[in-house]
Formats: C-alpha cells, sequence, structure tokens
C-alpha cells in the first residue's frame, strides 16, 4: 500500500491557501480594531457629555443653594429686626434705632453691615446668617476692626458686635462669645441672646 507524495503545486497550493487566510484573518483584525476605536470614541464621547451635563447641573444646584442661604439670611434679619429692641434692652442697651444693610465705600475699602442697633452713644452690629461657621465670625471681627474707620460718626460711640444664625454650632457659639460678641439664635419662635447673663462685651 503506498501513499502519494505531495507535489510542489500541492506545496504551493498551500500556501496560498494560508497566506489567504492569514489575509482573511489580518482584515478581520483590523476590521475589529477599527470597530472598537469607534465604539472607544463613542464611549469617550458619552463621558464628556455626561460629565458635562453633570457640570452644569452641579453649578445650578450650587446657585439654587447660594440663592436659599441669601434668602435665610435675609429671614434671620427680618426677625432679628424687630426682636432687637427687646433682645438689647434685656443686656442693658436702650435701642433708638435699627439699620438695616448699611453699606459704605471709602476707596479701595468696602464695609456692609446686616444690622445697626444705635441709640445717642452705642451702636451693635450684626451680621446674619442661615449657618453661622468660625470663618462668619472672624469675618464679623475683621468688619468691627474697621468700622469706626470707615463710618466716621461712630468714631466716639462704644461700639459691639453681634451675629444672629438659625443654625448656630455649640462650639461656634462659643467662640463667638468668647471673642466679646453677642451671640443671637432661634428658640422656638423667638430669637434670644444665647450668652451667660453675666456676658460682658468686647468694645472697638
Amino acid at each position: 500500500m503506498s501513499s502519494s507524495q505531495p507535489t510542489f503545486d500541492d506545496i504551493l497550493r498551500l500556501f496560498k491557501e494560508t497566506d489567504e487566510k492569514f489575509k482573511e484573518t489580518s482584515e478581520q483584525f483590523k476590521e475589529n480594531n477599527e470597530r472598537r476605536d469607534k465604539e472607544l470614541e463613542e464611549t469617550k464621547r458619552l463621558i464628556r457629555e455626561m460629565s458635562m451635563a453633570t457640570d452644569r447641573k452641579i453649578k445650578q444646584v450650587s446657585a439654587s443653594i447660594g440663592k436659599l442661604g441669601n434668602r435665610l439670611g435675609d429671614f434671620i434679619e427680618d426677625a432679628v429686626r424687630p426682636a432687637a429692641v427687646r433682645l438689647f434692652q434685656s443686656r442693658g442697651i436702650i435701642v433708638h434705632e435699627v439699620q438695616q444693610n448699611v453699606s459704605v465705600q471709602r476707596g479701595d475699602e468696602g464695609l456692609e453691615i446686616d444690622l445697626m442697633v444705635v441709640n445717642d452713644t452705642e451702636a451693635v452690629a450684626v451680621e446674619c446668617k442661615s449657618n453661622l461657621k468660625i470663618d462668619d465670625v472672624n469675618e464679623h471681627l475683621e468688619r468691627l476692626d474697621k468700622l469706626k474707620r470707615l463710618l466716621p460718626r461712630y468714631a466716639n460711640f462704644k461700639v459691639m458686635g453681634a451675629v444672629a444664625a438659625m443654625v448656630i454650632p455649640d462650639n461656634v457659639a462659643r467662640y463667638a462669645a468668647s471673642k466679646g460678641l453677642f451671640v443671637i439664635g432661634q428658640s422656638g419662635e423667638d430669637m434670644t441672646i444665647r450668652n451667660d447673663e453675666d456676658f460682658k462685651p468686647a468694645v472697638w
């Protein structure tokens, strides 16, 4: 029993078939790579669009929260203003006038006070916030440091400071009081001064 040996033509044909298979496989790889690249680019594009949309949403929410915080601050101003006479008279400060949104600009320096509670010799500068933070207290102390210079009509006044808010963490209240500021907060439906009865305010 004998078997025929492959001829040169058989081997050549086999090489050609193999070469064709390699070419087909190479084309398939190329097509797959191109398809994968297109899918990758599309995925990147969708991620970019989603990221941009998320950024827009975050900015919109942040702006809404900022506006809400401003409105809550205005609400505190409106709550403290009519209560100022009662609040400060309970601490021995007679109130003749309550000025809202006092603003001054002298050269490069400016000053804004939410409420000024005054009589003929005393003034209390009140900063109103929705949620009081230590940074807010420090900023108000800076205002008080330059108040007489930028508002010289109070140069001979006994100037004091106060902070008022809907939410006042205990550590922030203690810090403000330690700096000599009155601390005004919500208690039920009323505004109250949270400092101890023997509290002595700082004077600028």
